[in-house]
């Protein structure tokens, strides 16, 4: 039993993406369900935060030695979550189309549900947020399997595209993954940037580094840069079904209702880049250590809906470890999970009330010398004058 319990509590996530997949396709007022379900998450990951008594254990090993997680399963169920995308921005799709075309409110039986067709504005609204929060939470899958080789590789790949960004994977493994916490990792967020500002930065930032990356390795291989060898472009053309079937849905508007759907999805991931590590300093060739990311708590929401990606350090300590294998490792922790993070930055003087004492903190048990240094023009910079390391750059 206890076997299945820790197998069982990773389907979290794939569970909501249902839920939301099913308001979207019983329309009416249903197409939030996906808006509210992302709700109650917030909630009851502030509660499970703040009760001691509620923790999260890693999945850890049995008496022999042996993981609890089941590989067999658990990379199934990653694998399982591009159709069932798929079916999800299929779903949004077909609503769009209904939206575009004008086609009149009504009812339908579908597999003995009873289905509303046609949707007004409010609930085309709700529709897109649903079905973008959901592409883009689980976005958490295609960011594990980018962290493997062949054709799992390209399975991450194809999951980001539907959200236009494939790019994610080779910057997250070949800039993030060696330059987090340095000013030329785009995805590491320094002091008093809100997290709006961030998701430009980094979002573009990403892009441009495949995009320099490609450029460089095609020079050296004698190769033009307009070439079906640039895994940049080929990037972007991933998403261009996703385009092409929006736009045969609805025109203009569709393509709105698209890139308001990516806008969404984008958002969230950078949500999480900017949470992992926002703040955190390392010098400059400097090795990588656990005190350079934030874990999130012992909160069962995150580390269960978000298949123990809160389990930063050791993350980037053994980049290629499977989810259900990470451990803690005793990294800094922020004591509240992504989700109820996630409704702290939206509000950035909220955030930085939050977050302002934890960087004191760090600054003091956990910078080197050099990076207590660097952390002084930094809060100069922020304009963050209360800070106990605070100077002119």
């Amino acid at each position: 039993m206890h076997t299945f319990l820790v197998n069982i509590r990773y389907f979290f996530t794939p569970g909501l993406i249902l839920l939301s997949l099913l308001g979207v396709v019983l329309g009416g007022n249903w197409v939030w369900l996906g808006v509210a379900v992302f709700g109650a998450a917030i909630v009851a990951d502030f509660l499970t935060s703040v009760i001691p008594s509620i923790h999260a254990e890693p999945a850890g090993r049995d008496e022999d030695g042996e993981t609890i997680g089941k590989p067999w399963l658990l990379k199934a169920m990653m694998w399982a979550q591009y159709p069932v995308f798929i079916a999800l921005q299929l779903a949004l799709i077909w609503r769009v189309y209904e939206f575009a075309t004008g086609v009149p409110i009504g009812t339908m039986g579908f597999l003995g549900l009873e289905v509303q067709t046609g949707l007004t504005g409010w609930q085309m609204t709700g529709a897109t947020f649903s079905a973008a929060m959901f592409l883009g939470l689980g976005i958490m899958f295609g960011h594990e399997l980018a962290h493997t080789k062949g054709p799992t590789f390209v399975l991450a790949r194809w999951m980001m595209a539907l959200s236009g960004i494939a790019h994610f994977c080779y910057a997250h493994v070949y800039n993030h993954h060696l330059e987090l916490g340095c000013e030329d990792d785009p995805a590491t967020s320094p002091r008093g940037r809100s997290i709006y500002k961030h998701y430009l930065l980094s979002h573009f930032g990403q892009s441009r580094f495949l995009y320099i990356m490609e450029q460089q390795r095609l020079k050296r291989l004698g190769v033009s840069f307009i070439s079906w060898q640039n895994r940049w472009i080929r990037g972007y053309a991933m998403s261009l079904p996703t385009i092409i079937l929006f736009w045969m849905a609805g025109g203009w508007i569709s393509l709105g209702i698209m890139l308001a759907a990516w806008a969404i999805a984008g958002f969230e991931l950078e949500v999480l880049n900017y949470l992992e590590h926002y703040g955190l300093i390392r010098e400059k060739g400097k090795p990588i250590e656990y005190h350079h990311s934030w874990d999130v708590g012992e909160s069962p929401i995150t580390q269960w809906g978000f298949i123990e990606i809160g389990r930063q350090g050791d993350h980037h300590d053994r980049g290629e470890t499977h989810f259900w294998e990470l451990e803690e490792v005793g990294s800094p922790d922020t004591g509240y999970g992504y989700f109820a993070m996630f409704a702290m930055i939206l509000v950035p003087p909220v955030w930085e009330a939050f977050i302002k004492p934890k960087l004191a903190e760090w600054d003091k048990r956990h910078a080197s010398e050099g990076e207590q240094k660097i952390a002084a023009r930094m809060n100069y910079r922020a304009g963050w004058t209360d800070m106990p390391l605070c100077e002119k750059a």
